[in-house]
């Protein structure tokens, strides 16, 4: 019998969804990009590039071959943002249900991934999984909550919840896939941004206020494009970001400490078998902010330090020299007229 879900991607992410799934003896199929990956997770039930120490259940089936998830009625996509479309092109089948996990957008076109995943799979039933979640801690069954977006609405997320949560993974609906998106990739960017902290020692004080500084990017880029505030200031959101302050466990923050501390872009990147999407989403946004005329000095600091324009502690020092200004300053000119919002 065909499984009932697949996991399409076999990086830290991905294997850790398939164990969670796979936990409770649930038939789970693993498309894993090479063949001697899929052999080594089906043998040894072990990951060791992505996720070294942690035994895999012996109810995933992986396979590089995904002509296997074509009987598969619900997917969840777990392969980085910028080569998401090429894979989805290849599915053999359009699944009922495809679930995006990966958090980013698309360089070049400047899409979300439902935008890519629409074009790739038309007809697919678009859902997004988004939320606080360390790869590990998620396939050791650690305790985990996440928002889930359901574009098709309350009857998709009768589908899909039952098939994805488990005792220690809690999903939480919404019908904001904008939202969920937005928060996951502004999230990476900030990320980034929170590492620098670290790595110049700059202090709890500066770590908490770029958290909410941050936040305010998040929501004013969000709600232009369409997100709802109390879905930014949930799971996918805030409480994403909030996990990835302080802890090296995240990909982005670890670039971003390197940084601090000196590294290049191209250094801290070099050699790492997992992906940092915010270094690929930082001049996005960045691009995307100014053509919508909205202020995200953090992320702009960032795309500079990702280019090697400065070192961090001068861009940090202009960040600091910025004009004063009130708080809760209007996102926008208040008569409506064109202009960069307030920040």
């Amino acid at each position: 019998m065909s499984p009932a879900i697949g996991v399409i991607g076999a990086g830290a992410w991905g294997t850790a969804l398939a164990a969670m799934l796979a936990a409770d003896g649930t038939s789970v199929a693993l498309w894993a990009r090479g063949a001697a990956l899929a052999e080594e997770i089906n043998a040894q039930r072990t990951n060791a590039t992505y996720l070294p120490g942690v035994a895999l259940p012996p109810a995933i089936c992986a396979t590089a071959d995904l002509a296997d998830l074509a009987a598969v009625p619900a997917l969840l996509a777990v392969v980085p943002s910028q080569f998401l479309g090429g894979v989805l092109a290849q599915l053999p089948a359009v699944p009922r249900d495809l679930v995006l996990c990966a958090k980013g957008i698309e360089a070049g076109s400047h899409r979300l991934m439902v935008e890519v995943a629409q074009e790739a799979l038309p007809g697919a039933g678009l859902a997004v999984l988004s939320g606080p979640t360390f790869a590990r801690e998620v396939a050791c069954g650690l305790p985990t909550a996440v928002t889930l977006a359901c574009a098709g609405g309350e009857a998709q997320w009768q589908r899909l919840s039952p098939l994805i949560a488990r005792p220690h993974f809690r999903p939480y609906y919404s019908a904001d896939v904008v939202g969920a998106e937005v928060g996951g990739a502004v999230k990476n960017v900030l990320a980034i941004a929170c590492g620098v902290v670290e790595g110049l020692a700059l202090g709890e004080n500066a770590r908490a206020a770029l958290i909410a500084r941050g936040f305010a990017e998040m929501l004013r880029f969000g709600t232009a494009l369409g997100a709802r505030g109390e879905t930014l200031s949930g799971l996918c959101g805030l409480g994403d970001l909030v996990l990835t302050c302080a802890s090296v466990a995240s990909r982005n923050y670890a670039l971003g400490k390197a940084l601090g501390a000196g590294q290049s872009a191209a250094e801290a990147l070099a050699g790492k078998a997992s992906v940092a999407e915010g270094a690929a989403s930082a001049p996005v946004l960045a691009a995307m902010a100014r053509d919508r005329h909205i202020a995200m000095p953090i992320v702009d600091a960032v795309c500079r330090l990702l280019r090697g324009e400065a070192p961090a502690r001068q861009v940090v020092s202009e960040l600091l020299a910025r004009p004063l200004r009130a708080e809760l300053a209007p996102a926008a000119p208040a008569d409506g007229a064109p202009g960069r919002s307030a920040e």
